[in-house]
């Protein structure tokens, strides 16, 4: 099996030997992936519908995988069980999305259970979501696909609330980056922040923390 950039970046943040969730998993590809190369024990390919899930299981056959990777029909989280899985992808959703699963699957708060996120949207959402509900995020790196930038966080639960301000949303670990595809993404936080501001200063309005935001971001661009 062979990711794409995407998915291979994912892969890389998974723990070796453990039981893996991938939620969304339409092909498979991801599971398939870490059965194929050794680096999980097994895995639950799970979709909301059943068009997908029929595509991830024509995958499994294919490569043989019926034995280590179980397919199964969930919403989120919710037909998973507490201490089933040790680590858990969600990928291609949006960030609201992802926050409303963790918030709601109470059995994700134990600092056993590794989480792997990758948001279309709304990050800073989900940043929000996850300090708030105890957890904190070791890493986050970027992928990059047809000219396009993906972020993923790896968070896990910590029992205590993390503090944090504004900029930690908006920014998150990237700044502890030093590699060119975060930089990269930086500059396109900085470029939309510095939209933003512009266009309330064009209205005719001030917004204080917006201005001290562009200015964090700005100096990251030196």
């Amino acid at each position: 099996m062979q990711l794409d950039n995407r998915l291979k970046a994912l892969a890389e943040l998974v723990r070796k030997d453990k039981t893996f969730a991938d939620i969304g998993t339409d092909h498979a590809y991801l599971p398939v992936y870490l059965a194929e190369q050794g680096i999980i024990k097994s895995a639950v390919a799970s979709d909301l519908r059943v068009g997908p899930l029929k595509n991830a299981e024509e995958t499994v056959k294919l490569h043989n995988l019926s034995d280590k990777i179980e397919l199964r029909l969930s919403d989120g989280l919710d037909n998973f069980s507490e201490n089933e899985v040790d680590e858990i992808a969600v990928a291609g959703m949006g960030g609201l999305l992802m926050a409303e699963f963790i918030e709601r699957t109470h059995w994700l708060k134990n600092s056993n259970v590794h989480l792997i996120l990758q948001p279309m949207t709304h990050v800073e959402e989900l940043r929000k979501a996850l300090y708030d509900n105890g957890f904190s995020i070791d890493r986050e790196c970027v992928a990059k696909e047809n000219s396009k930038l993906y972020i993923i966080l790896s968070p896990y639960y910590g029992s205590e609330k993390v503090s944090y301000n504004e900029i930690d949303l908006i920014v998150g670990k990237l700044a502890d980056n030093d590699d060119e595809l975060s930089k990269e993404y930086l500059a396109h936080v900085f470029t939309k922040y510095e939209k933003k501001l512009i266009a309330l200063k064009n209205a005719g309005k001030a917004c204080e923390t917006l201005e001290q935001t562009v200015e964090v971001l700005r100096k990251w661009q030196q």
